[in-house]
């Protein structure tokens, strides 16, 4: 088994998130300490945000590095413990709010597709859209 960074480099889908961990400056943090539960992003849920926000996340490496840590929360937690929950803190500060839907489990927005990935320093859950803080979404949208 390996640690959250290096299972999800393994996995085509997931190689937009991998490469926003690194940009952002997060991939050592997420390869050593834990345990994490992460919310990663498949390479399509990037394509459904507009290209002129993207890249005006990706130019800041602060506004990067929240936005990722805004897929991480504190623990080892399972689709089925999060299910308990209405909301939970992440890493960059911001909460997000969990609730069940048709479609499966949703956190803000976004849907697990692929719950429960183990790995050595907590699991991973694949989702169908980036996650993008309040924080750094007014900061974006400040900056057109």
């Amino acid at each position: 088994m390996k640690n959250i960074f290096e299972t999800a480099r393994e996995d085509d889908r997931l190689s937009t998130s991998v490469r926003m961990a690194d940009a952002g400056g997060v991939t050592e943090f997420l390869q050593k300490r834990g345990p994490y539960t992460v919310f990663i992003p498949t390479d399509e849920a990037y394509t459904r945000i507009p290209e002129e926000k993207l890249e005006a996340i990706v130019s800041d490496r602060e506004r990067l590095a929240g936005m990722v840590m805004y897929h991480v929360v504190q623990g080892k937690l399972t689709t089925h413990e999060l299910a308990q929950m209405e909301a939970i803190k992440t890493l960059q500060g911001d909460h997000l709010d969990i609730a069940a839907s048709p479609e499966g489990m949703q956190l803000n927005d976004a849907v697990i597709i692929q719950p429960d990935v183990e790995c050595t320093n907590g699991m991973y859950h694949v989702i169908d859209r980036v996650l993008i803080p309040r924080a750094v979404e007014a900061r974006v949208e400040r900056s057109f």
